[in-house]
């Protein structure tokens, strides 16, 4: 009874969210706010494949920020060398993603902790180094420019307004995606393979294999989230890619909590929003915004780590639990008056 009350909590706080979502750009009219937004929707749906990865699967990517450009840099060179449909280009970069993680997990996932940390990184490495060489397909440091604008029904979405719709659209889904895989059998094993390697193996599970296949997943959301980015900003180049985002990923996780299917969309959020904040604030004292950008960003990661271990997610989620419970229970204390006062009466 207790787990069914939760799930209906779950999915009574997830259609709030969505709802909020939905209506924010007629709540507050302000393009400001739809562009923050829109950033943190991308990022959300990088984050929400590695929270996948690394909260269920225990495995841990600095390369994540070469898929994203893998997806960028595809879905461009179809939708404006070759001339094809731009959506024809995000499927096509999903599909080139997934073959290169599937091609790059076989054997770096064999490896543990820091070591496969070291090979994902690696590997972003080289992925940024190739869209910088190959200039007849990237233009190199010069950038990639003319990306069309998506194209909806015979909309197109060029403005804040219209895209804003579509980029959390995809964030919710995947979301809704991650939770059901959590749930299911796949989600179980992850699990499994999570809290130990050896005894998952023992029970019959093929620990490769599943780590395979959310490695594979976690690209193609890398992946579809970075062909967005490049049809929303019509120009992107090698410098968006290199090992820097990924780390930033990484971060927005760990923020968020990796644990739970909305640690990647809260991490996002918090590390935006204070981003945003930032900029305001810092020039008052300095004129090097990024730079101690990257230092109050660093600090907040090691009290995270100290004080806040699993996230912010969950303790805002225990937060919600207590509301709910408190309400919840005035609310059965005022039916229980009420039945009391007409038994009275009568």
């Amino acid at each position: 009874m207790n787990g069914k009350f939760n799930h209906y909590r779950s999915l009574w706080t997830g259609s709030s969210i969505t709802l909020l979502v939905l209506l924010l750009p007629i709540l507050i009219p302000s393009n400001y706010i739809l562009s923050i937004m829109i950033m943190i929707g991308f990022y959300t749906i990088v984050c929400t494949g590695l929270t996948l990865l690394m909260g269920q699967a225990g495995q841990i990517s600095l390369g994540h920020a070469a898929f994203y450009g893998i997806g960028g840099y595809t879905s461009a060179i179809v939708s404006t060398t070759l001339g094809w449909s731009p959506w024809l280009g995000i499927l096509i970069g999903m599909i080139v993603s997934a073959i290169i993680a599937l091609i790059i997990g076989t054997p770096t996932l064999k490896l543990k902790g820091n070591y496969l940390a070291l090979a994902t990184l690696g590997f972003g490495v080289i992925i940024f180094v190739f869209f910088k060489e190959l200039k007849g397909l990237t233009g190199g440091l010069n950038g990639f420019y003319g990306i069309p604008y998506l194209n909806l029904f015979g909309y197109y979405l060029d403005s804040d307004f219209g895209f804003y719709y579509l980029i959390w659209l995809v964030a919710i889904l995947g979301i809704v995606f991650a939770s059901n895989m959590i749930r299911s059998r796949v989600g179980r094993a992850l699990k499994a393979v999570h809290d130990s390697e050896i005894a998952a193996n023992t029970l019959g599970i093929n620990a490769q294999k599943y780590k395979l296949q959310v490695f594979v997943i976690s690209a193609v959301y890398a992946s579809v989230s970075g062909s967005l980015y490049a049809h929303y900003v019509t120009f992107i180049n090698p410098e968006l890619y290199d090992v820097m985002p990924s780390i930033t990923y990484l971060i927005m996780v760990v923020i968020g909590g990796a644990a739970t299917v909305w640690g990647g969309a809260v991490g996002a959020a918090i590390y935006v929003i204070l981003g945003e904040l930032l900029k305001e604030i810092i020039p008052y004292f300095t004129d090097t915004t990024g730079e101690y950008q990257i230092v109050f960003f660093g600090i907040l990661l090691i009290l995270i780590l100290i004080y806040m271990p699993n996230g912010v997610a969950p303790i805002l989620s225990k937060g919600w639990q207590i509301v709910s419970r408190q309400k919840h229970a005035v609310s059965t204390t005022s039916l229980k008056k009420t039945e009391v006062a007409g038994g009275d009466g009568s």
